[in-house]
């Protein structure tokens, strides 16, 4: 029986794509690290979700910490990319997990943001194909198991899993 991740699984282009950068980074560096950051606009109970261009499904934002590079800064880095957000106050760090899906070597720190703004809205560009806030009693089709995993972990009090 499939699982609901196999839907996402990268293939043709992309999924080679996706294999040659996670190549390209464990010569540079045998394990890796990367941030999300779930986007928590509490006024209207929404949350930023984003779709590659790359990958399929909506996701959180964030990426890869470079070399020299704190999570934080990271993170905030990644928000500005792709999603002009701006941290107005440090993000809160709510679990690590480790990305089995992406290699035997990838692990994700996952931040809560409640505080921030953004410069303008979203456009779509190389990367980001579109972006946006969504209620979360109206998350879009396709959002990935991932995604839901931890949104039900912020608000739903499920316990955090240590995969992600």
């Amino acid at each position: 029986m499939a699982k609901p991740e196999d839907a996402f699984r990268q293939t043709g282009w992309a999924g080679l794509r996706a294999r040659l950068f996670h190549l390209y980074f464990v010569l540079r560096r045998p394990m890796t690290l990367g941030v999300r950051g779930l986007i928590h606009d509490t006024a209207s109970n929404s949350v930023f979700l984003i779709r590659h261009t790359y990958v399929p499904g909506w996701q959180l934002p964030g990426g890869g910490v470079e070399v020299g590079e704190t999570l934080a800064e990271a993170l905030a880095r990644e928000l500005a990319e792709e999603g002009n957000i701006a941290l107005t106050a440090p993000p809160v760090l709510k679990s690590m997990h480790f990305n089995r899906r992406a290699s035997r070597r990838d692990h994700v720190g996952f931040y809560l943001i409640e505080h921030f703004s953004q410069t303008a809205p979203k456009l779509p560009d190389h990367e980001i194909a579109e972006a946006g806030f969504f209620p979360l009693d109206r998350l879009p089709e396709g959002t990935t198991p991932a995604t839901l995993r931890r949104i039900a972990e912020i608000f739903g009090g499920e316990q955090p899993s240590p995969y992600w």
